[in-house]
């Protein structure tokens, strides 16, 4: 038994975790039923008096209470089987036995073999050195088998408590000749040795394992009747049929596509069946895609990639119309239409909006250079441009002090002014301001002496610079 041995009953009390088997670590609830009559009081005349014991691996057997013990959830019981004594844990008594016995078909008569008492602990101690001798003789057997050329796998080994037995669980995809092994097996072990054969499904539940799901394999938590999964259950739930993502650990289907099968089944009774394309003025309509659920249907028609989204009730309306011959204009209207659709207009404007905005991209300039241009356009531009060494020497110009005064093509509120009056075009250097625009006489005076608003600006533009040269201010005048 690999189940938790802490949960087990002491003298006084109960030992480990105190749960008697029900805090499900390890194997404690390894299907389990919930004893949801323990609660109520039951006459002890009328009390079921067969137990259902759990051994290794999740199996379970029932035993008659003869000696009417006081048994709780989780106690070690030593049980009487044909060839011996065997040691197993309470998983269940009261009524729901009764329950489960008719559920799995075992009657209630004199092959019910019974309980002879509460494991000691000398049995425990016997018990785990017959489990201890597990593991090596399941690898010396797996060696055995790989000798003799046996197509069968091995999975698991259970000793008796009593050490006089071992049954060996295999998993084989045809009928295997094991004669020969059991004769190996049982003079290298000295023991009696039975061979069981479980499926699959049952060799995953008896190892155990995480799912895909990130959770612990329902076959060896709490599922026990395995029922038979096919494919058409991953084609109801529009699941993709590829064998890698609908297997499970065992290598064959997923036991938890049948959760959810019925409830698909109920909801696809509302869902047309489409055996042939829609007909349509716009061409043939072909299914791609179904949601249950939300009561869509996917159409394209030939040579477009494009999906057209229509309900359930629109399908049934358009099959109807192609039974009488008539063919609809297209999937969403009965007949031809101006308006165009929404969402392709909606497409066709963001397109345009791209296309624009794109457009102003490639066509924005730096800030400086839209400042020249504007600059080229003026009249000066029309004199013939500077050698690139007196641009050179003009650029450095406001830097060094004894290079002269500033020229008016370089002050912002020249080029403002220039830019208001280039309908009328003048030369700023020969002509003197209007004296009958005393703001502009001020700013031009301003801009001649260094002070006003032109200093201020270009005291914001460029930081101040230290006066090297004293003598600098004759330079400016």
């Amino acid at each position: 038994m690999s189940g938790c041995s802490s949960c087990s009953t002491s003298t006084g009390g109960t030992g480990g975790c105190q749960n008697n088997g029900t805090c499900g670590t390890s194997d404690c609830n390894k299907m389990n039923s919930f004893d949801w009559l323990s609660h109520m009081g039951i006459p002890q005349v009328d009390n079921f008096d067969i137990v259902e014991v759990k051994f290794k691996g999740g199996r379970k057997e029932y035993f008659r209470n003869v000696d009417y013990l006081s048994l709780t959830t989780g106690d070690p019981v030593v049980v009487d089987v044909p060839s011996g004594h065997h040691i197993g844990y309470v998983s269940l008594q009261g009524e729901l036995v009764r329950l489960q016995m008719q559920k799995r078909k075992v009657r209630d008569d004199d092959n019910i073999l019974r309980i002879y008492r509460i494991a000691n602990q000398k049995d425990i101690e016997k018990w785990e050195e017959a489990k201890n001798r597990e593991i090596p003789t399941l690898y010396r057997c797996r060696q055995i088998v790989e000798e003799l050329g046996l197509k069968m796998k091995m999975s698991d080994v259970e000793y008796q408590a009593d050490n006089s037995k071992a049954t060996f669980y295999y998993s084989a995809d045809e009928r295997v000749d094991f004669r020969e092994l059991i004769k190996v097996l049982a003079g290298e072990f000295r023991i009696r040795v039975e061979m069981r054969q479980i499926s699959l499904r049952q060799e995953a539940g008896r190892l155990g394992g995480i799912g895909v799901c990130g959770r612990e394999l329902c076959c060896s938590t709490w599922l026990v009747d395995f029922k038979n999964v096919s494919t058409s259950a991953a084609r109801y739930q529009n699941l993709s049929l590829n064998p890698g993502k609908l297997s499970g650990q065992c290598g064959r289907l997923k036991c938890c596509l049948n959760y959810e099968l019925d409830t698909y089944m109920d909801a696809i009774k509302d869902i047309p069946e489409v055996e042939k394309p829609l007909q349509t003025e716009a061409g043939i309509a072909k299914l791609q895609k179904t949601d249950i659920f939300r009561k869509l249907m996917w159409f394209s028609y030939n040579n477009d990639n494009d999906w057209h989204s229509i309900t359930c009730e629109r399908v049934k309306e358009i099959q109807e119309l192609n039974a009488k011959g008539v063919k609809v204009f297209n999937l969403q209207h009965n007949e031809s239409s101006d308006l165009e659709d929404l969402a392709a207009q909606s497409t066709r404007e963001l397109e345009l909006l791209d296309k624009k905005f794109a457009k102003k991209k490639k066509k924005k300039k730096p800030r400086n250079r839209s400042r020249e241009q504007q600059t080229s356009n003026s009249p000066q531009a029309a004199s013939p441009r500077p050698a690139p060494e007196n641009r050179e020497n003009r650029n450095k110009g406001p830097r060094n002090p004894e290079a002269g005064p500033k020229q008016d093509g370089g002050d912002p509120e020249n080029r403002k002014r220039r830019n208001k009056n280039r309908k009328k075009p003048r030369n700023p250097q020969n002509q003197a301001p209007n004296p009958a625009n005393p703001q502009a006489k001020q700013d031009n005076q301003g801009a001649n002496t260094g002070q006003g608003p032109a200093k201020k600006e270009n005291k914001r533009r460029f930081p101040p610079r230290k006066n090297q040269n004293p003598n600098n201010n004759s330079g400016n005048e």
